[in-house]
């Protein structure tokens, strides 16, 4: 299992979500597995996404096409994101 890893401020978190939600590229058809949003305690206005995939290729075509949205929403939806892909090696439910 492969995680898209992203996280960046953004004006609004409502506004965002709202972007989110819209789906702009297609997750499930770029192989999104399963997904999770979650939100700093200490700040509201801070996105981070984790996007499961089954290939590191998916994970990265989602990441160039991501590239490409945020190119375009840059400063009014979102700033300065941060990506990155990681490999999920173990998970332990206590």
């Amino acid at each position: 299992m492969f995680v898209l890893q992203i996280e960046h401020p953004v004006p609004s978190f409502e506004g965002w979500k709202q972007a989110f939600d819209s789906d702009p590229v297609g997750r499930r058809q770029m192989g999104v597995q399963r997904y999770r949003i979650l939100r700093p305690v200490d700040n509201s206005n801070f996105a981070i996404i984790e996007l499961e995939f089954e290939t590191v290729a998916q994970a990265e075509g989602l990441l160039a096409a991501m590239r490409q949205v945020w190119a375009r929403v840059q400063g009014s939806i979102m700033t300065n994101p941060e990506a990155r892909i990681v490999e999920l090696v173990e998970t332990i439910q206590l």
